[in-house]
């Protein structure tokens, strides 16, 4: 399993130590680790196994209290030999919790046992915090086969089991509960992102949606080749004209009852990207099976809005096509027309996110006719170099929903930076012989993730729209706090936080059809 972690929540009276779980009826099996937070230590009735003051301890390990600290020291416990690590907190907030408990899920194993009175006493969001980031500190993906039976989540070898510990008299329970539904929501998505293209077609995402619909209580719809062509979705097949493995369109539905509000996301489903006839230079491509991310987190999202009670109605569309060069590829100078009628000028074949996604929110804006409407994208380098690898890059065309998004990034650990819609750069949209251009004619420097933007804006039928550009943030070179080697998941935490939480209503605009 990717997340290696099983994570079972026992509530536990607030003035009972955790000493008292160490042995006894309530004690683990022989061999559990035991975590403790660094400033919590005091508290959790350690002393007759440490030798002495928790304080001294914690001094002669050196354990530091910043989020994510880890310091060993070994205790007997019943004439056994426990492992015993003291885990720092930092401030106890959101982000300092999750990274505390993806620091904590590195020190575990696969197959070992843990007990962690770490976010004992908390508040129910730091809870919830500690534990996505336990769970998802232990995601792995491999497709190795270690038929050695020496790798981590070899065939075999259960995930590690984690009891943690939480106040019986809140809300502790819940939250862990509401942080496996997510965690296992981000894994799904760093799972389709992770995939290799070989096997990850636009059929096979579409399959895999049509999966998770089934398991998740919603509606599921998967527009073939030639329904595409006789509906008019002109640049979802141009970008996958070059490809012997044809596009699709996925629209996921989820509709609770009562709903008053109906949003649709659109995704980025580029299963692989080789620039097409503008192509990469090989080092470009390495991580291209990913150029489906933002796809891969709507359809994470959706997986989990029933089990977390979401009162928006929510349809999903994925636009999904491999952008490859062959003789039936699209070519430098072609003029594609999109669903809708509206004609691009394509002067780059590596510009094709914004060929895919102009098709699908045309059809929202005239079918399903949405009061909010969000896209996710790994659209542009520009935004990349912009703003790093951690952080999102922001568009919108309303404060309220820009501030609503802004809000549920900073909570969810998954951040935004809002950035400027200038029209003045529109004139880089402008063709002799389209209505628009998927890149500027004339060359020099361009702000090209503001471009990108205002190509979108252009079929969103001036409705509330933002656009997430999350090249940079749905890939990590390496290992850090939650985030694992290859596939983030982004957008996945931040979309739920937005469609489940109160900062959502912030979204709502009056007077829309």
């Amino acid at each position: 399993m990717p997340i290696d972690i099983q994570l079972t929540a026992i509530p536990a009276p607030a003035d009972t130590p955790l000493a008292a779980y160490l042995s006894g009826d309530v004690a683990g099996e022989d061999g559990e680790d035991i975590a403790v937070a660094v400033q919590g230590a005091d508290a959790a009735g350690l002393e007759p196994y440490l030798g002495g003051p928790a304080a001294d301890v914690l001094a002669a390990c050196q354990a530091g209290d910043d989020a994510g600290d880890v310091a060993a020291a070994v205790v007997r416990v019943d004439d056994k030999a426990r492992r015993l690590l003291f885990l720092g907190l930092g401030d106890g907030s959101e982000a300092a919790m999750r990274a505390a408990g993806a620091a904590l899920a590195r020190r575990v194993a696969p197959g070992h046992r843990m007990l962690t009175s770490a976010a004992r006493g908390q508040p129910a969001a730091a809870v919830r915090a500690f534990a996505e980031g336990l769970l998802l500190g232990s995601y792995r993906f491999s497709l190795a086969s270690h038929q050695d039976g020496d790798g981590d989540g070899a065939p075999g070898k259960p995930p590690a089991a984690v009891r943690m510990l939480v106040t019986a008299e809140d809300d502790g329970p819940a939250a862990v509960t509401a942080a496996r539904t997510i965690a296992e929501a981000v894994a799904l998505a760093r799972d389709l992102a992770n995939m290799p293209s070989a096997e990850k077609t636009p059929a096979w995402l579409a399959d895999q949606a049509v999966r998770v619909a089934a398991g998740s209580g919603l509606t599921a719809r998967v527009w073939e080749p030639a329904e595409l062509a006789a509906e008019g979705f002109g640049g979802v097949l141009a970008v996958g004209s070059g490809s012997a493995r044809p596009p699709r369109l996925i629209e996921l539905g989820y509709q609770p009852a009562q709903w008053t509000e109906h949003v649709v996301l659109v995704g980025k489903g580029i299963t692989f990207d080789s620039g097409g006839l503008s192509l990469k230079p090989n080092e470009g491509m390495k991580m291209m099976k990913t150029d489906m991310a933002g796809g891969a987190a709507i359809i994470a999202a959706m997986s989990a809005l029933a089990k977390l009670g979401a009162g928006v109605r929510v349809t999903g569309l994925v636009a999904a096509a491999e952008n490859m060069p062959s003789g039936s590829a699209m070519r430098p100078g072609d003029v594609i027309t999109h669903y809708g009628g509206r004609t691009t000028e394509v002067l780059n074949t590596d510009a094709e996110g914004r060929l895919v996604l102009a098709d699908a929110l045309a059809y929202a804006d005239a079918v399903l006719r949405p009061d909010v409407m969000v896209d996710l994208a790994t659209l542009t380098g520009a935004a990349r170099v912009a703003l790093g690898g951690v952080l999102g890059a922001l568009y919108a065309t309303e404060d309220g929903l820009a501030q609503a998004l802004l809000a549920a990034g900073a909570q969810s650990g998954e951040p935004l930076w809002r950035m400027p819609l200038v029209d003045d750069y529109s004139d880089a949209l402008e063709s002799p012989v389209a209505d628009l251009a998927n890149v500027p004619h004339a060359a020099g420097q361009h702000a090209g993730s503001i471009e990108a933007a205002l190509f979108l804006r252009e079929f969103t039928g001036k409705r509330p729209w933002a656009h997430l550009d999350i090249a940079g943030a749905a890939r990590s070179p390496a290992d850090e706090g939650d985030r694992p080697k290859g596939a983030t998941g982004f957008g996945t935490r931040l979309l739920l936080r937005w469609l489940t939480g109160p900062q959502r209503r912030l979204s709502r605009l009056h007077g829309r059809e």
